[in-house]
């Protein structure tokens, strides 16, 4: 434990009543009597359900804009019987609304970072370090452009770790990844000043926060390129979809081609300044890209579900202010710490608990109150810890990742990233439904004194 986790008690006598509390039978005690896991009665009949973001506001809206990419009977967004909209009208509303110069819609998140890192120019021979909890997608187009993934530690924020990302390092790195998950965001400014330190570039995985912010700037927009993902499960969804953010013209115009077999369409290159190129049937090639292009059906429901954005945002973060200043103050809990509490969306309630022990019985008795959490934040895995990530499974035997003396001395695996391991095993998470009500709240609040009540007073 970290001398900071408590501040009125000696670190003995703390860690003396938390093992005292964390091995005691839940039986034992009055206090502990009216807790639903034992047979109490719970806080609510039903359970709390926490429903998919973006897709609890899709209308009208969404149908509307639906309808008129459908009359046009032109869904592919180059070309077809009228000029296609959507996706454009899109792309430019979003890269308004991030305060950018460029943005580009592709068909996923994942398309969206495989994209982005070789926009970067990463290949054979390059370490890019990631937080050792995200989501497989960082990982996998690592290898996928035949460089080597280097994990680090997170810290309490469940960002990356700027201390350890100065130890992960090498003469060979050259991208950073931090991804801001959970709707929080990373410490940009210490990550930032290491990038710029080593001229190394800084690629946002902001999948999971769209719309946050870091001291005033869009999550995404700090770095050299960011990523968004629209998948089902995020704050602003088509389903499946992603996008490609810079202010680099020329990371903007490698995207372009890497994400439309090597090219750049006619409606790109005004924008790049391109105008006076040939046609040469359609798009002059000068890189080979793959097809990752985003069509007039998911760019109608991105943009209206964009503009419900501010709305959806305001309402997470009142909820998210109501919560924690209900529960900030019980002993023994430690709300996840912010690296700018004004930028984060606050998609979820985030408790780190003294030990894992005590953090199991803690999700366990709310589970049973009807209000279930879940261990570590959510939308998140520890990669290291994969069976294929530790087994160094690559797409094919000669694959040059873990072909070289530096890929086979690499050793992932639980040793790889002990501190965000045990970090996640103490955080108790709970993801705020977009559309509770005021008596949701309040069975949220209720539920997490009465568990705190009997466990750690």
């Amino acid at each position: 434990m970290r001398k900071d986790d408590v501040s009125e008690m000696s670190r003995r006598t703390f860690l003396a009543a938390v093992s005292a509390a964390a091995s005691a039978p839940l039986l034992a005690g009055s206090a502990r009597q009216d807790l639903a896991v034992e047979g109490g009665h719970p806080v609510r009949s039903t359970p709390l359900t926490t429903d998919y973001e973006g897709a609890n506001f899709i209308g009208d809206e969404e149908k509307r804009e639906l309808d008129e990419a459908i009359e046009t009977r032109s869904l592919f967004r180059f070309y077809g019987f009228t000029p296609p909209q959507k996706a454009r009208t899109f792309e430019e509303e979003f890269q308004k609304f991030m305060g950018v110069k460029y943005a580009l819609g592709v068909t996923s998140g994942t398309a969206a970072l495989h994209v982005a890192i070789n926009a970067l120019g990463v290949g054979p021979g390059d370490e890019v370090i990631l937080p050792a909890e995200t989501w497989h997608s960082d990982y996998n187009v690592i290898i996928m452009t035949g460089a080597l993934p280097v994990f680090c530690e997170i810290n309490e924020s469940f960002a990356m770790d700027p201390e350890d990302l100065k130890r992960k390092i090498t003469p060979h790195t050259k991208v950073i990844i931090p991804s801001h998950l959970s709707g929080t965001v990373a410490d940009m400014d210490k990550i930032m000043a290491i990038a710029r330190e080593h001229n190394l570039k800084v690629l946002e995985d902001s999948a999971e926060a769209i719309g946050a912010s870091y001291k005033g700037k869009r999550t995404g927009s700090i770095g050299d390129i960011g990523i968004y993902s629209f998948q089902t499960a995020k704050m602003m969804t088509s389903g499946e979809g992603g996008c490609v953010i810079t202010n680099d013209p020329a990371l903007y115009e490698r995207a372009i081609r890497f994400h439309d077999l090597g090219g750049v369409r006619p409606i790109f290159r005004p924008v790049l300044g391109m105008s006076r190129y040939p046609v040469r049937s359609g798009h002059p090639e000068t890189l080979v890209g793959l097809n990752y292009r985003m069509n007039e059906e998911t760019g109608a429901v991105l943009c209206a579900q964009l503009r419900k954005m501010d709305t959806a945002l305001a309402n997470h973060r009142r909820m998210h202010n109501y919560l924690t200043e209900k529960v900030k103050d019980l002993p023994g809990l430690k709300l996840r710490p912010s690296n700018d509490p004004e930028g984060d969306i606050n998609i979820s309630l985030d408790l780190l608990l003294p030990t894992r022990d005590l953090c199991d019985q803690f999700i366990k008795a709310m589970t049973a109150e009807n209000v279930p959490m879940s261990i570590g934040i959510l939308g998140t895995i520890n990669l290291p810890t994969m069976g294929y990530i530790a087994d160094k499974v690559a797409p094919h035997p000669q694959w040059p990742s873990f072909n070289t003396p530096r890929g086979k001395a690499m050793q992932y695996g639980p040793e790889c990233s002990p501190r965000s391991i045990e970090l996640k095993a103490r955080y108790a998470s709970l993801y705020i439904g977009p559309k509770w009500t005021d008596d949701d709240l309040k069975d949220v609040v209720s539920a997490v004194t009465k568990v705190h009540a009997a466990l750690l007073s």
